[in-house]
Formats: C-alpha cells, structure tokens, sequence
C-alpha cells in the first residue's frame, strides 16, 4: 500500500507545539542607583531630618556691638508609604493536568520580582513628574536663585534640543549643585532627536564617519558620548507630563537631570522598612499552591535644589 499526504491525515499532528514557553522582553533598569537609601530608619513608618541654613555676614562698625543672627533651621519630613503585593498560585488539579505547569511555576517569584523592580523604578522617575512628594510644583518653572529648574524643550514641536542641555546644568550651577556626576535620564524620544540631529547625520560634518556617526550616541540604555558634562541613560518609566509652562507640551515626558556626585546630595531619598519578602504556601482548603510576594517602602525628593526637569513632547518620533 503507498503511503502519501493524501491517506495519512490521522498519522500527522495538526499542530506542533514548542516545550518552551515565550517570555515578553524586559528592559533595563536605572533609577534605584541613584536613590539615597536611609540605614538609619529602624522603626516605625516617620522619619524626621532636621536642617539648618547658612550663616548671615553683617557690615561691622568698629566700636559697636556685634549683631547675633541665628542660623535658619527646618525639617525633612519622609513617610514609608507603599504596601505592595504580588501574587500567584496553580492549583493541583491545573499541576496534573498542564503540560507547561513545571515552568509556569517557576516562572511566578522571577515574574513578582521584576514587576516590583518596575513599580519601584517608575515611582523614582515619577518624582520628577512634580506634586507632593515630587518636590517641584507642575506648571511652574520653579526658579532657585534665578534659573529654571522646570521648563520645556526648546527643540521643534517641544522636543528636546542641545541647548537644554545646557540650560539645566545653568540651573544645578546656580543652585551650588556640584558639576561633577553629571545624569541625565531621558525618554526614548530624546534619544532619537539627538540621533538625528544634522550635525550627527550629515557627512559633511563627519567625513571620515569617526565619533558618534560611527554608532549613534545611544548604547544599550546609557549614551556613549558625554553632553555639557551629562552622562545620558535612556528609560521607559519616566513619568507623563503635560503642563503649560510658557508653552504647553501635548505628549510630553518628565526627562530629569541631576548630580550624583555624593550620596547626600543625590535628589532622591528612599527607605525600605521591608524588602521585597516572598511567601509561598500549599492551601489544602483550596488544593493549590500559593506565592506571595510583598514590600513597604517610601520616596520623595530629598533636595529640589539638584533636581531640573525637561518636558519634551515624545508624539514627534
């Protein structure tokens, strides 16, 4: 009897199915490294640190009496306000059943821990997105000393240009901010404008191909090449930001710029009062296995002074 595609339908499977499971592309992540997280918060979920200004100096007359100022003093309020959890279970009958239950399984605590880093990482970047604890006010330059700390790309469209760069180191100078550890984290889109900036693209300008034409200025998610002292990384967390500050952005991203020349003057402050902390059970009631994973912790802008945001439309890609 000859065997041909024709009579051997029943032989042959329908569909074939892979042993491996596809797991979605995951990103980099920056933010928590340039956070200042406290050691010194043992309890409770309140943490006060107070703060003092500087010195006043007085024409002195000779033969007088020397006038006493005192030094103004504040405080820093900072509260552990996060609760989070994650969870997942697989029952016993679903154990038995799937064929992809081992690796399902395996997959929930690496699956809590990633969604966590994300959730921290957009909360960080979410600073820079103003409010109550983002230390700056939306809509509103937030002058320090004469320099905008808040303001608006002056590219085409509201997108980001060169010159922005610029004007956000003018804004740390001006508030003493140290001109060292320059970082910038910005949006995809900011990338791209750089990318194609004329003086990049143009041969003309690079006969040779030599530099940044060689490459482009993005390397996975950090810039090769220096801009005005900034080390650019690029993030898909940053917050949304649509204000009107001179002009209005319509798409805009909350692209922040700072000094990470020492922990203590980094912009960010957090605390952990639990770190991510799994659990995992067998739930005889309901026959299944469960995993919980669960965290507190707290954020906010610890000093405005180093901290400049960009908004730049990122619809103009």
């Amino acid at each position: 009897m000859s065997m041909n595609t024709g009579n051997t339908g029943v032989l042959r499977r329908s569909e074939v199915w892979s042993s491996s499971l596809k797991e979605v592309l995951q990103d980099e992540l920056e933010a928590q490294g340039w956070v200042n997280w406290l050691s010194e918060f043992p309890d409770g979920d309140q943490f006060t640190i107070p703060s003092i200004g500087e010195s006043t100096v007085r024409d002195y007359v000779e033969d007088t009496e020397v006038v006493f100022d005192a030094l103004d003093t504040g405080e820093f309020a900072f509260t552990i306000s996060e609760y989070l959890s994650a969870g997942h279970y697989i029952t016993e009958k679903a154990r038995q059943d799937l064929f992809y239950a081992s690796q399902l399984e395996a997959k929930f605590v690496p699956y809590q821990a990633r969604a966590f880093a994300e959730k921290l990482e957009t909360d960080i970047l979410a600073l820079g997105a103003g409010g109550a604890s983002g230390g700056q006010t939306a809509a509103n330059t937030n002058s320090i000393n004469g320099a905008e700390h808040r303001f608006i790309g002056t590219g085409t469209n509201e997108t980001f240009a060169v010159a922005d760069a610029a004007k956000a180191l003018f804004g740390l100078k001006k508030a003493n901010v140290p001109g060292t550890s320059l970082i910038a984290i910005v949006d995809p889109s900011v990338e791209y404008e750089l990318n194609t900036l004329t003086n990049i693209v143009n041969m003309s300008n690079n006969p040779r191909w030599e530099g940044i034409i060689e490459t482009g200025i993005g390397s996975g998610m950090r810039f090769i090449k220096n801009i005005f002292g900034f080390d650019f990384y690029v993030s898909n967390y940053l917050a949304t930001a649509n204000e009107s500050i001179t002009i209005t952005t319509a798409s805009g991203k909350a692209n922040i710029f700072f000094s990470a020349a020492s922990p203590d003057i980094l912009p960010f402050m957090g605390a952990f009062r639990q770190m991510p902390k799994v659990d995992g059970q067998y739930n005889i009631n309901k026959q299944r296995e469960e995993y919980v994973t669960t965290a507190r912790y707290g954020l906010k802008v610890y000093r405005p002074e180093n901290l400049v945001c960009v908004l730049t439309d990122d619809d103009q890609v």
